[in-house]
C-alpha cells in the first residue's frame, strides 16, 4: 500500500510518535520510511545562515539516526535520513517529489493562537498543500 512514508522529524513527543507509526505501517506494507529534519533559521540573519551550512550534515544525520534506532532498534534498514536547511512545509513536500514519496506522516504539536499565527503551522501547511495521503499524530 505505502511504498515510501516521509516523516518530519524535531525530537518533539509527537514527532516521535509519528516516526513510530510510519516505522509500522512500512513493515506492514513492506516498504520504507524517510525521516527528515529541518533546520529553520529564524534569528541572525545571514551569519546564522553561513553558520549552519557549515555546520556537518552527515554527523547531524548520524546523530539523527541514532536517535531514531534508540527507540526502534531494528528499523536501522527501513530507514532513510536526511537533515536539511530550509522552511519546513516547503522542505517536506519537496521531498515528496523529490524521492516518490507516498504517504506523510508528521507530528502536530498544539500551540496558542498567536503561536500560531506567527510561526504557523507545519502540519497545518503540510495539510494545505500536500498531494499525497498525510497523517497527522498528536
Amino acid at each position: 500500500m505505502f511504498n515510501y512514508l516521509l516523516v518530519g522529524y524535531d525530537g518533539s513527543p509527537s514527532s516521535q510518535r509519528a516516526f513510530q507509526l510510519a516505522v509500522g505501517l512500512a513493515r506492514a506494507c513492506h516498504g520504507r520510511v524517510r525521516v527528515v529534519s529541518v533546520l529553520q533559521v529564524t534569528e541572525g540573519g545571514a551569519d546564522a545562515c553561513a553558520l549552519m551550512m557549515a555546520d556537518s550534515g552527515a554527523q547531524r544525520a548520524q546523530e539523527l539516526l541514532d536517535e531514531l534506532t534508540a527507540m526502534e532498534p531494528d528499523a536501522r534498514e527501513l530507514v532513510d535520513v536526511e537533515v536539511v536547511h530550509g522552511s519546513p512545509g516547503d522542505v517536506l513536500l519537496g521531498q515528496v517529489e523529490q524521492h516518490g514519496v507516498d504517504h506523510i506522516v508528521i507530528g502536530h504539536t498544539e500551540r496558542g493562537a498567536l503561536a500560531r499565527w506567527l510561526l504557523g503551522s507545519v502540519s497545518g501547511d503540510v495539510l494545505a498543500r500536500a498531494n499525497v495521503p498525510v497523517t497527522v499524530v498528536r
